[in-house]
């Protein structure tokens, strides 16, 4: 088992005050009996590219005997008067690797690190005044997968840093948001980068706000009732991570990497393989640090056709296991006997699987998101808003534990890997440094009645940065160009016509779906399947809180280019309002099921409750 008091770099005082530091690594099968040697390099920050001053070199001891052949060594701090040496500030520091006196691997940042200076160097901060991080959210409960509205965020895209996003949870509560779902946060070799080639894991990108930023964020989430996920790339990672690259230059056998299940970058490039135990130990031991460390609410989990190889495989399954059953001590997760956790699986092969078979309680998937990009209006369209209807599972259960808890997959049509759901509707001239053509923002009123059917049907709603205001950057296809490309949002599309009308919608219905229980992620649904209405492109559907009619809510949604009349059999007696605008005349059901016309404005759609 890793234990991580053993490993990273950790700045204490000696006996008689003075300040050190304690690195530690592990390195399986790299050994002092096989005549290797790993040396530290550190250096002060101030001091990183001052001409003259060279970083201290201190040879590390192999422990002989050690779990997964750790090496170690402490460090005193003493003073050193032609440098800022053993001063109190950001220490960077690096591994090198010899065999038999000659460098082998010249340059490798911590695996353990817990902070990171820019690209492949680890950092550690020496702060004689340093107080633990004051957490406030001891009465926050990590939101039910029933309750959840989520927000895929790209840090950096969305405002500059985790600072830039504190300031604007308010804005994203007011869309019903309770959920933030990170793009990966851990530190990466280029300056501009989606994050799914990490260099190591246990560093939040200094660029964002580093540690101290991120517990920042998620303190100020929990403070609103918002919870926070990060993407998880367990399936692979940059070739000069460090248990890529050490064994890849010393030709010994790697504990970690090698050809497992669905290689992402294919067999010659070999990602995280689980059938070893150091793999299994070093995710689970990150598991268990970020929901500690940083009081995260959960993971999704990238690329899980990498990790998975069966319900009762070593991989995928075997770590959201681990980590459901950690969780359960952590008081913001415990909820009748089971935990809050939230682990969303991307197995877009077979997310029905992943959600009936393993400790998984969200998916992603794409059918939602391909049926509304072919602008088809149809029951498969239809059916869709009801993933039960479908095949996906409502629950969890496990007969040998006993274990059971609520499932859903996310809903939504947009996500980082595809163009914007407005360019589907149409672009303009205008290019991009790709050549990729903006979307035409002047067409945003034809993805209003799928936001309505994103907000107002079963499943989780998951809603793309930016797409609440008509964001309408174009992404490639495939290459770099898809991940090394900076799109940061167009908040000025806030303030015109299209913005100003799509975030007024969003924000109705975030309040909707957080005032109603019928709009609940597993809550009642049935389908009004009418050939008319297909025909008139028209999809009509009733949520409750059971199929008894109890606190119904009735939606139409029109796809088409006219209002459209719409009857409906209203299952309640008393007055029926429309929530969206207001303006529809109340409707008078006098006697249960009773049919009643209303009408429905063109690309939008009518949700009506009972007073």
């Amino acid at each position: 088992m890793i234990d991580l008091n053993e490993v990273g770099a950790h700045p204490q005082q000696d006996a008689h005050g003075q300040w050190q530091i304690r690195f530690g690594i592990y390195l399986p099968h790299i050994t002092y009996a096989k005549g290797y040697g790993v040396k530290v390099r550190i250096i002060h920050a101030y001091d990183q590219f001052v001409r003259g001053i060279e970083p201290k070199d201190v040879w590390m001891n192999w422990q002989n005997g050690s779990a997964y052949d750790r090496w170690e060594v402490t460090v005193p701090l003493t003073v050193d008067l032609q440098s800022r040496f053993g001063q109190p500030g950001e220490y960077l520091y690096r591994f090198q690797l010899f065999r038999h006196a000659q460098e082998v691997t010249f340059w490798f940042a911590d695996p353990f690190g817990r902070a990171s200076g820019f690209g492949t160097l680890s950092s550690v901060t020496v702060d004689p005044a340093a107080v633990p991080f004051a957490w406030t959210d001891h009465a926050y409960q990590t939101p039910e997968v029933d309750r959840m509205v989520v927000y895929e965020v790209n840090v950096r895209e969305f405002n500059r840093d985790f600072d830039g996003l504190v300031m604007q949870l308010d804005y994203l509560w007011d869309l019903g948001v309770n959920v933030l779902e990170l793009m990966p946060i851990s530190n990466v070799k280029e300056d501009v980068e989606w994050g799914y080639t990490p260099l190591g894991y246990f560093a939040p990108d200094e660029r964002l706000g580093g540690p101290v930023g991120l517990k920042q964020l998620v303190d100020a989430c929990h403070g609103r009732g918002m919870a926070v996920i990060l993407d998880a790339v367990y399936a692979h990672a940059h070739p000069e991570f460090p248990y890529n690259l050490v064994y890849s230059t010393t030709g010994e056998p790697n504990p970690m990497m090698g050809v497992f299940e669905g290689e992402f970058f294919g067999n010659d490039k070999p990602g995280t393989d689980y059938r070893k135990t150091f793999t299994r130990d070093y995710f689970f031991a990150l598991n268990r640090y970020y929901l500690a460390e940083y009081h995260v609410d959960g993971f999704r989990y990238d690329y899980v056709p990498g990790m998975y190889d069966g319900f009762l495989g070593q991989g995928y399954a075997d770590l959201v296991y681990r980590t459901y059953q950690y969780s359960r001590q952590i008081p913001r997760f415990q909820a009748d006997g089971r935990s809050r956790i939230l682990q969303c699986a991307e197995h877009l092969p077979d997310p029905r699987q992943i959600l009936a078979k393993t400790y998984s309680n969200a998916a992603w998937q794409n059918e939602l998101l391909e049926a509304a990009r072919g602008h088809r209006i149809d029951e498969r369209l239809a059916h869709l808003l009801d993933p039960e209807l479908v095949g996906y599972p409502s629950a969890y259960r496990n007969d040998m534990t006993g274990d059971t808890f609520p499932v859903a997959p996310f809903q939504y049509v947009e996500s980082h890997d595809h163009e914007r759901f407005l360019n589907t509707f149409g672009t303009l001239p205008q290019q991009d440094l790709l050549n990729e053509s903006y979307g035409d923002r002047a067409r945003f009123y034809q993805t209003q009645p799928y936001i309505i059917a994103l907000y107002t049907g079963k499943g989780i709603p998951m809603l793309w940065q930016g797409q609440e205001f008509g964001e309408n950057w174009g992404v490639p296809g495939d290459g770099i160009g898809r991940n090394l490309f900076e799109r940061p949002l167009h908040w000025e599309y806030f303030y015109d016509a299209p913005g100003k009308a799509l975030v007024r919608l969003y924000r109705k219905l975030g309040q909707l779906r957080r005032e109603l229980p019928a709009l609940s992620s597993r809550s009642y649904f049935y389908y009004y399947n009418n050939a008319d209405h297909l025909h008139n492109q028209i999809i009509a559907y009733r949520r409750g809180v059971d199929d008894q009619g109890a606190g119904s809510v009735m939606i139409a949604l029109n796809f088409s280019d006219q209002a459209r009349q719409v009857w409906l059999p209203f299952p309640a007696v008393g007055t029926w309002t429309e929530q969206l605008e207001g303006t529809h005349p109340p409707l008078q059901v006098t006697h249960p099921d009773q049919w009643l016309p209303f009408s429905v404005p063109s690309h939008y759609g009518v949700v009506f409750r009972i007073a």
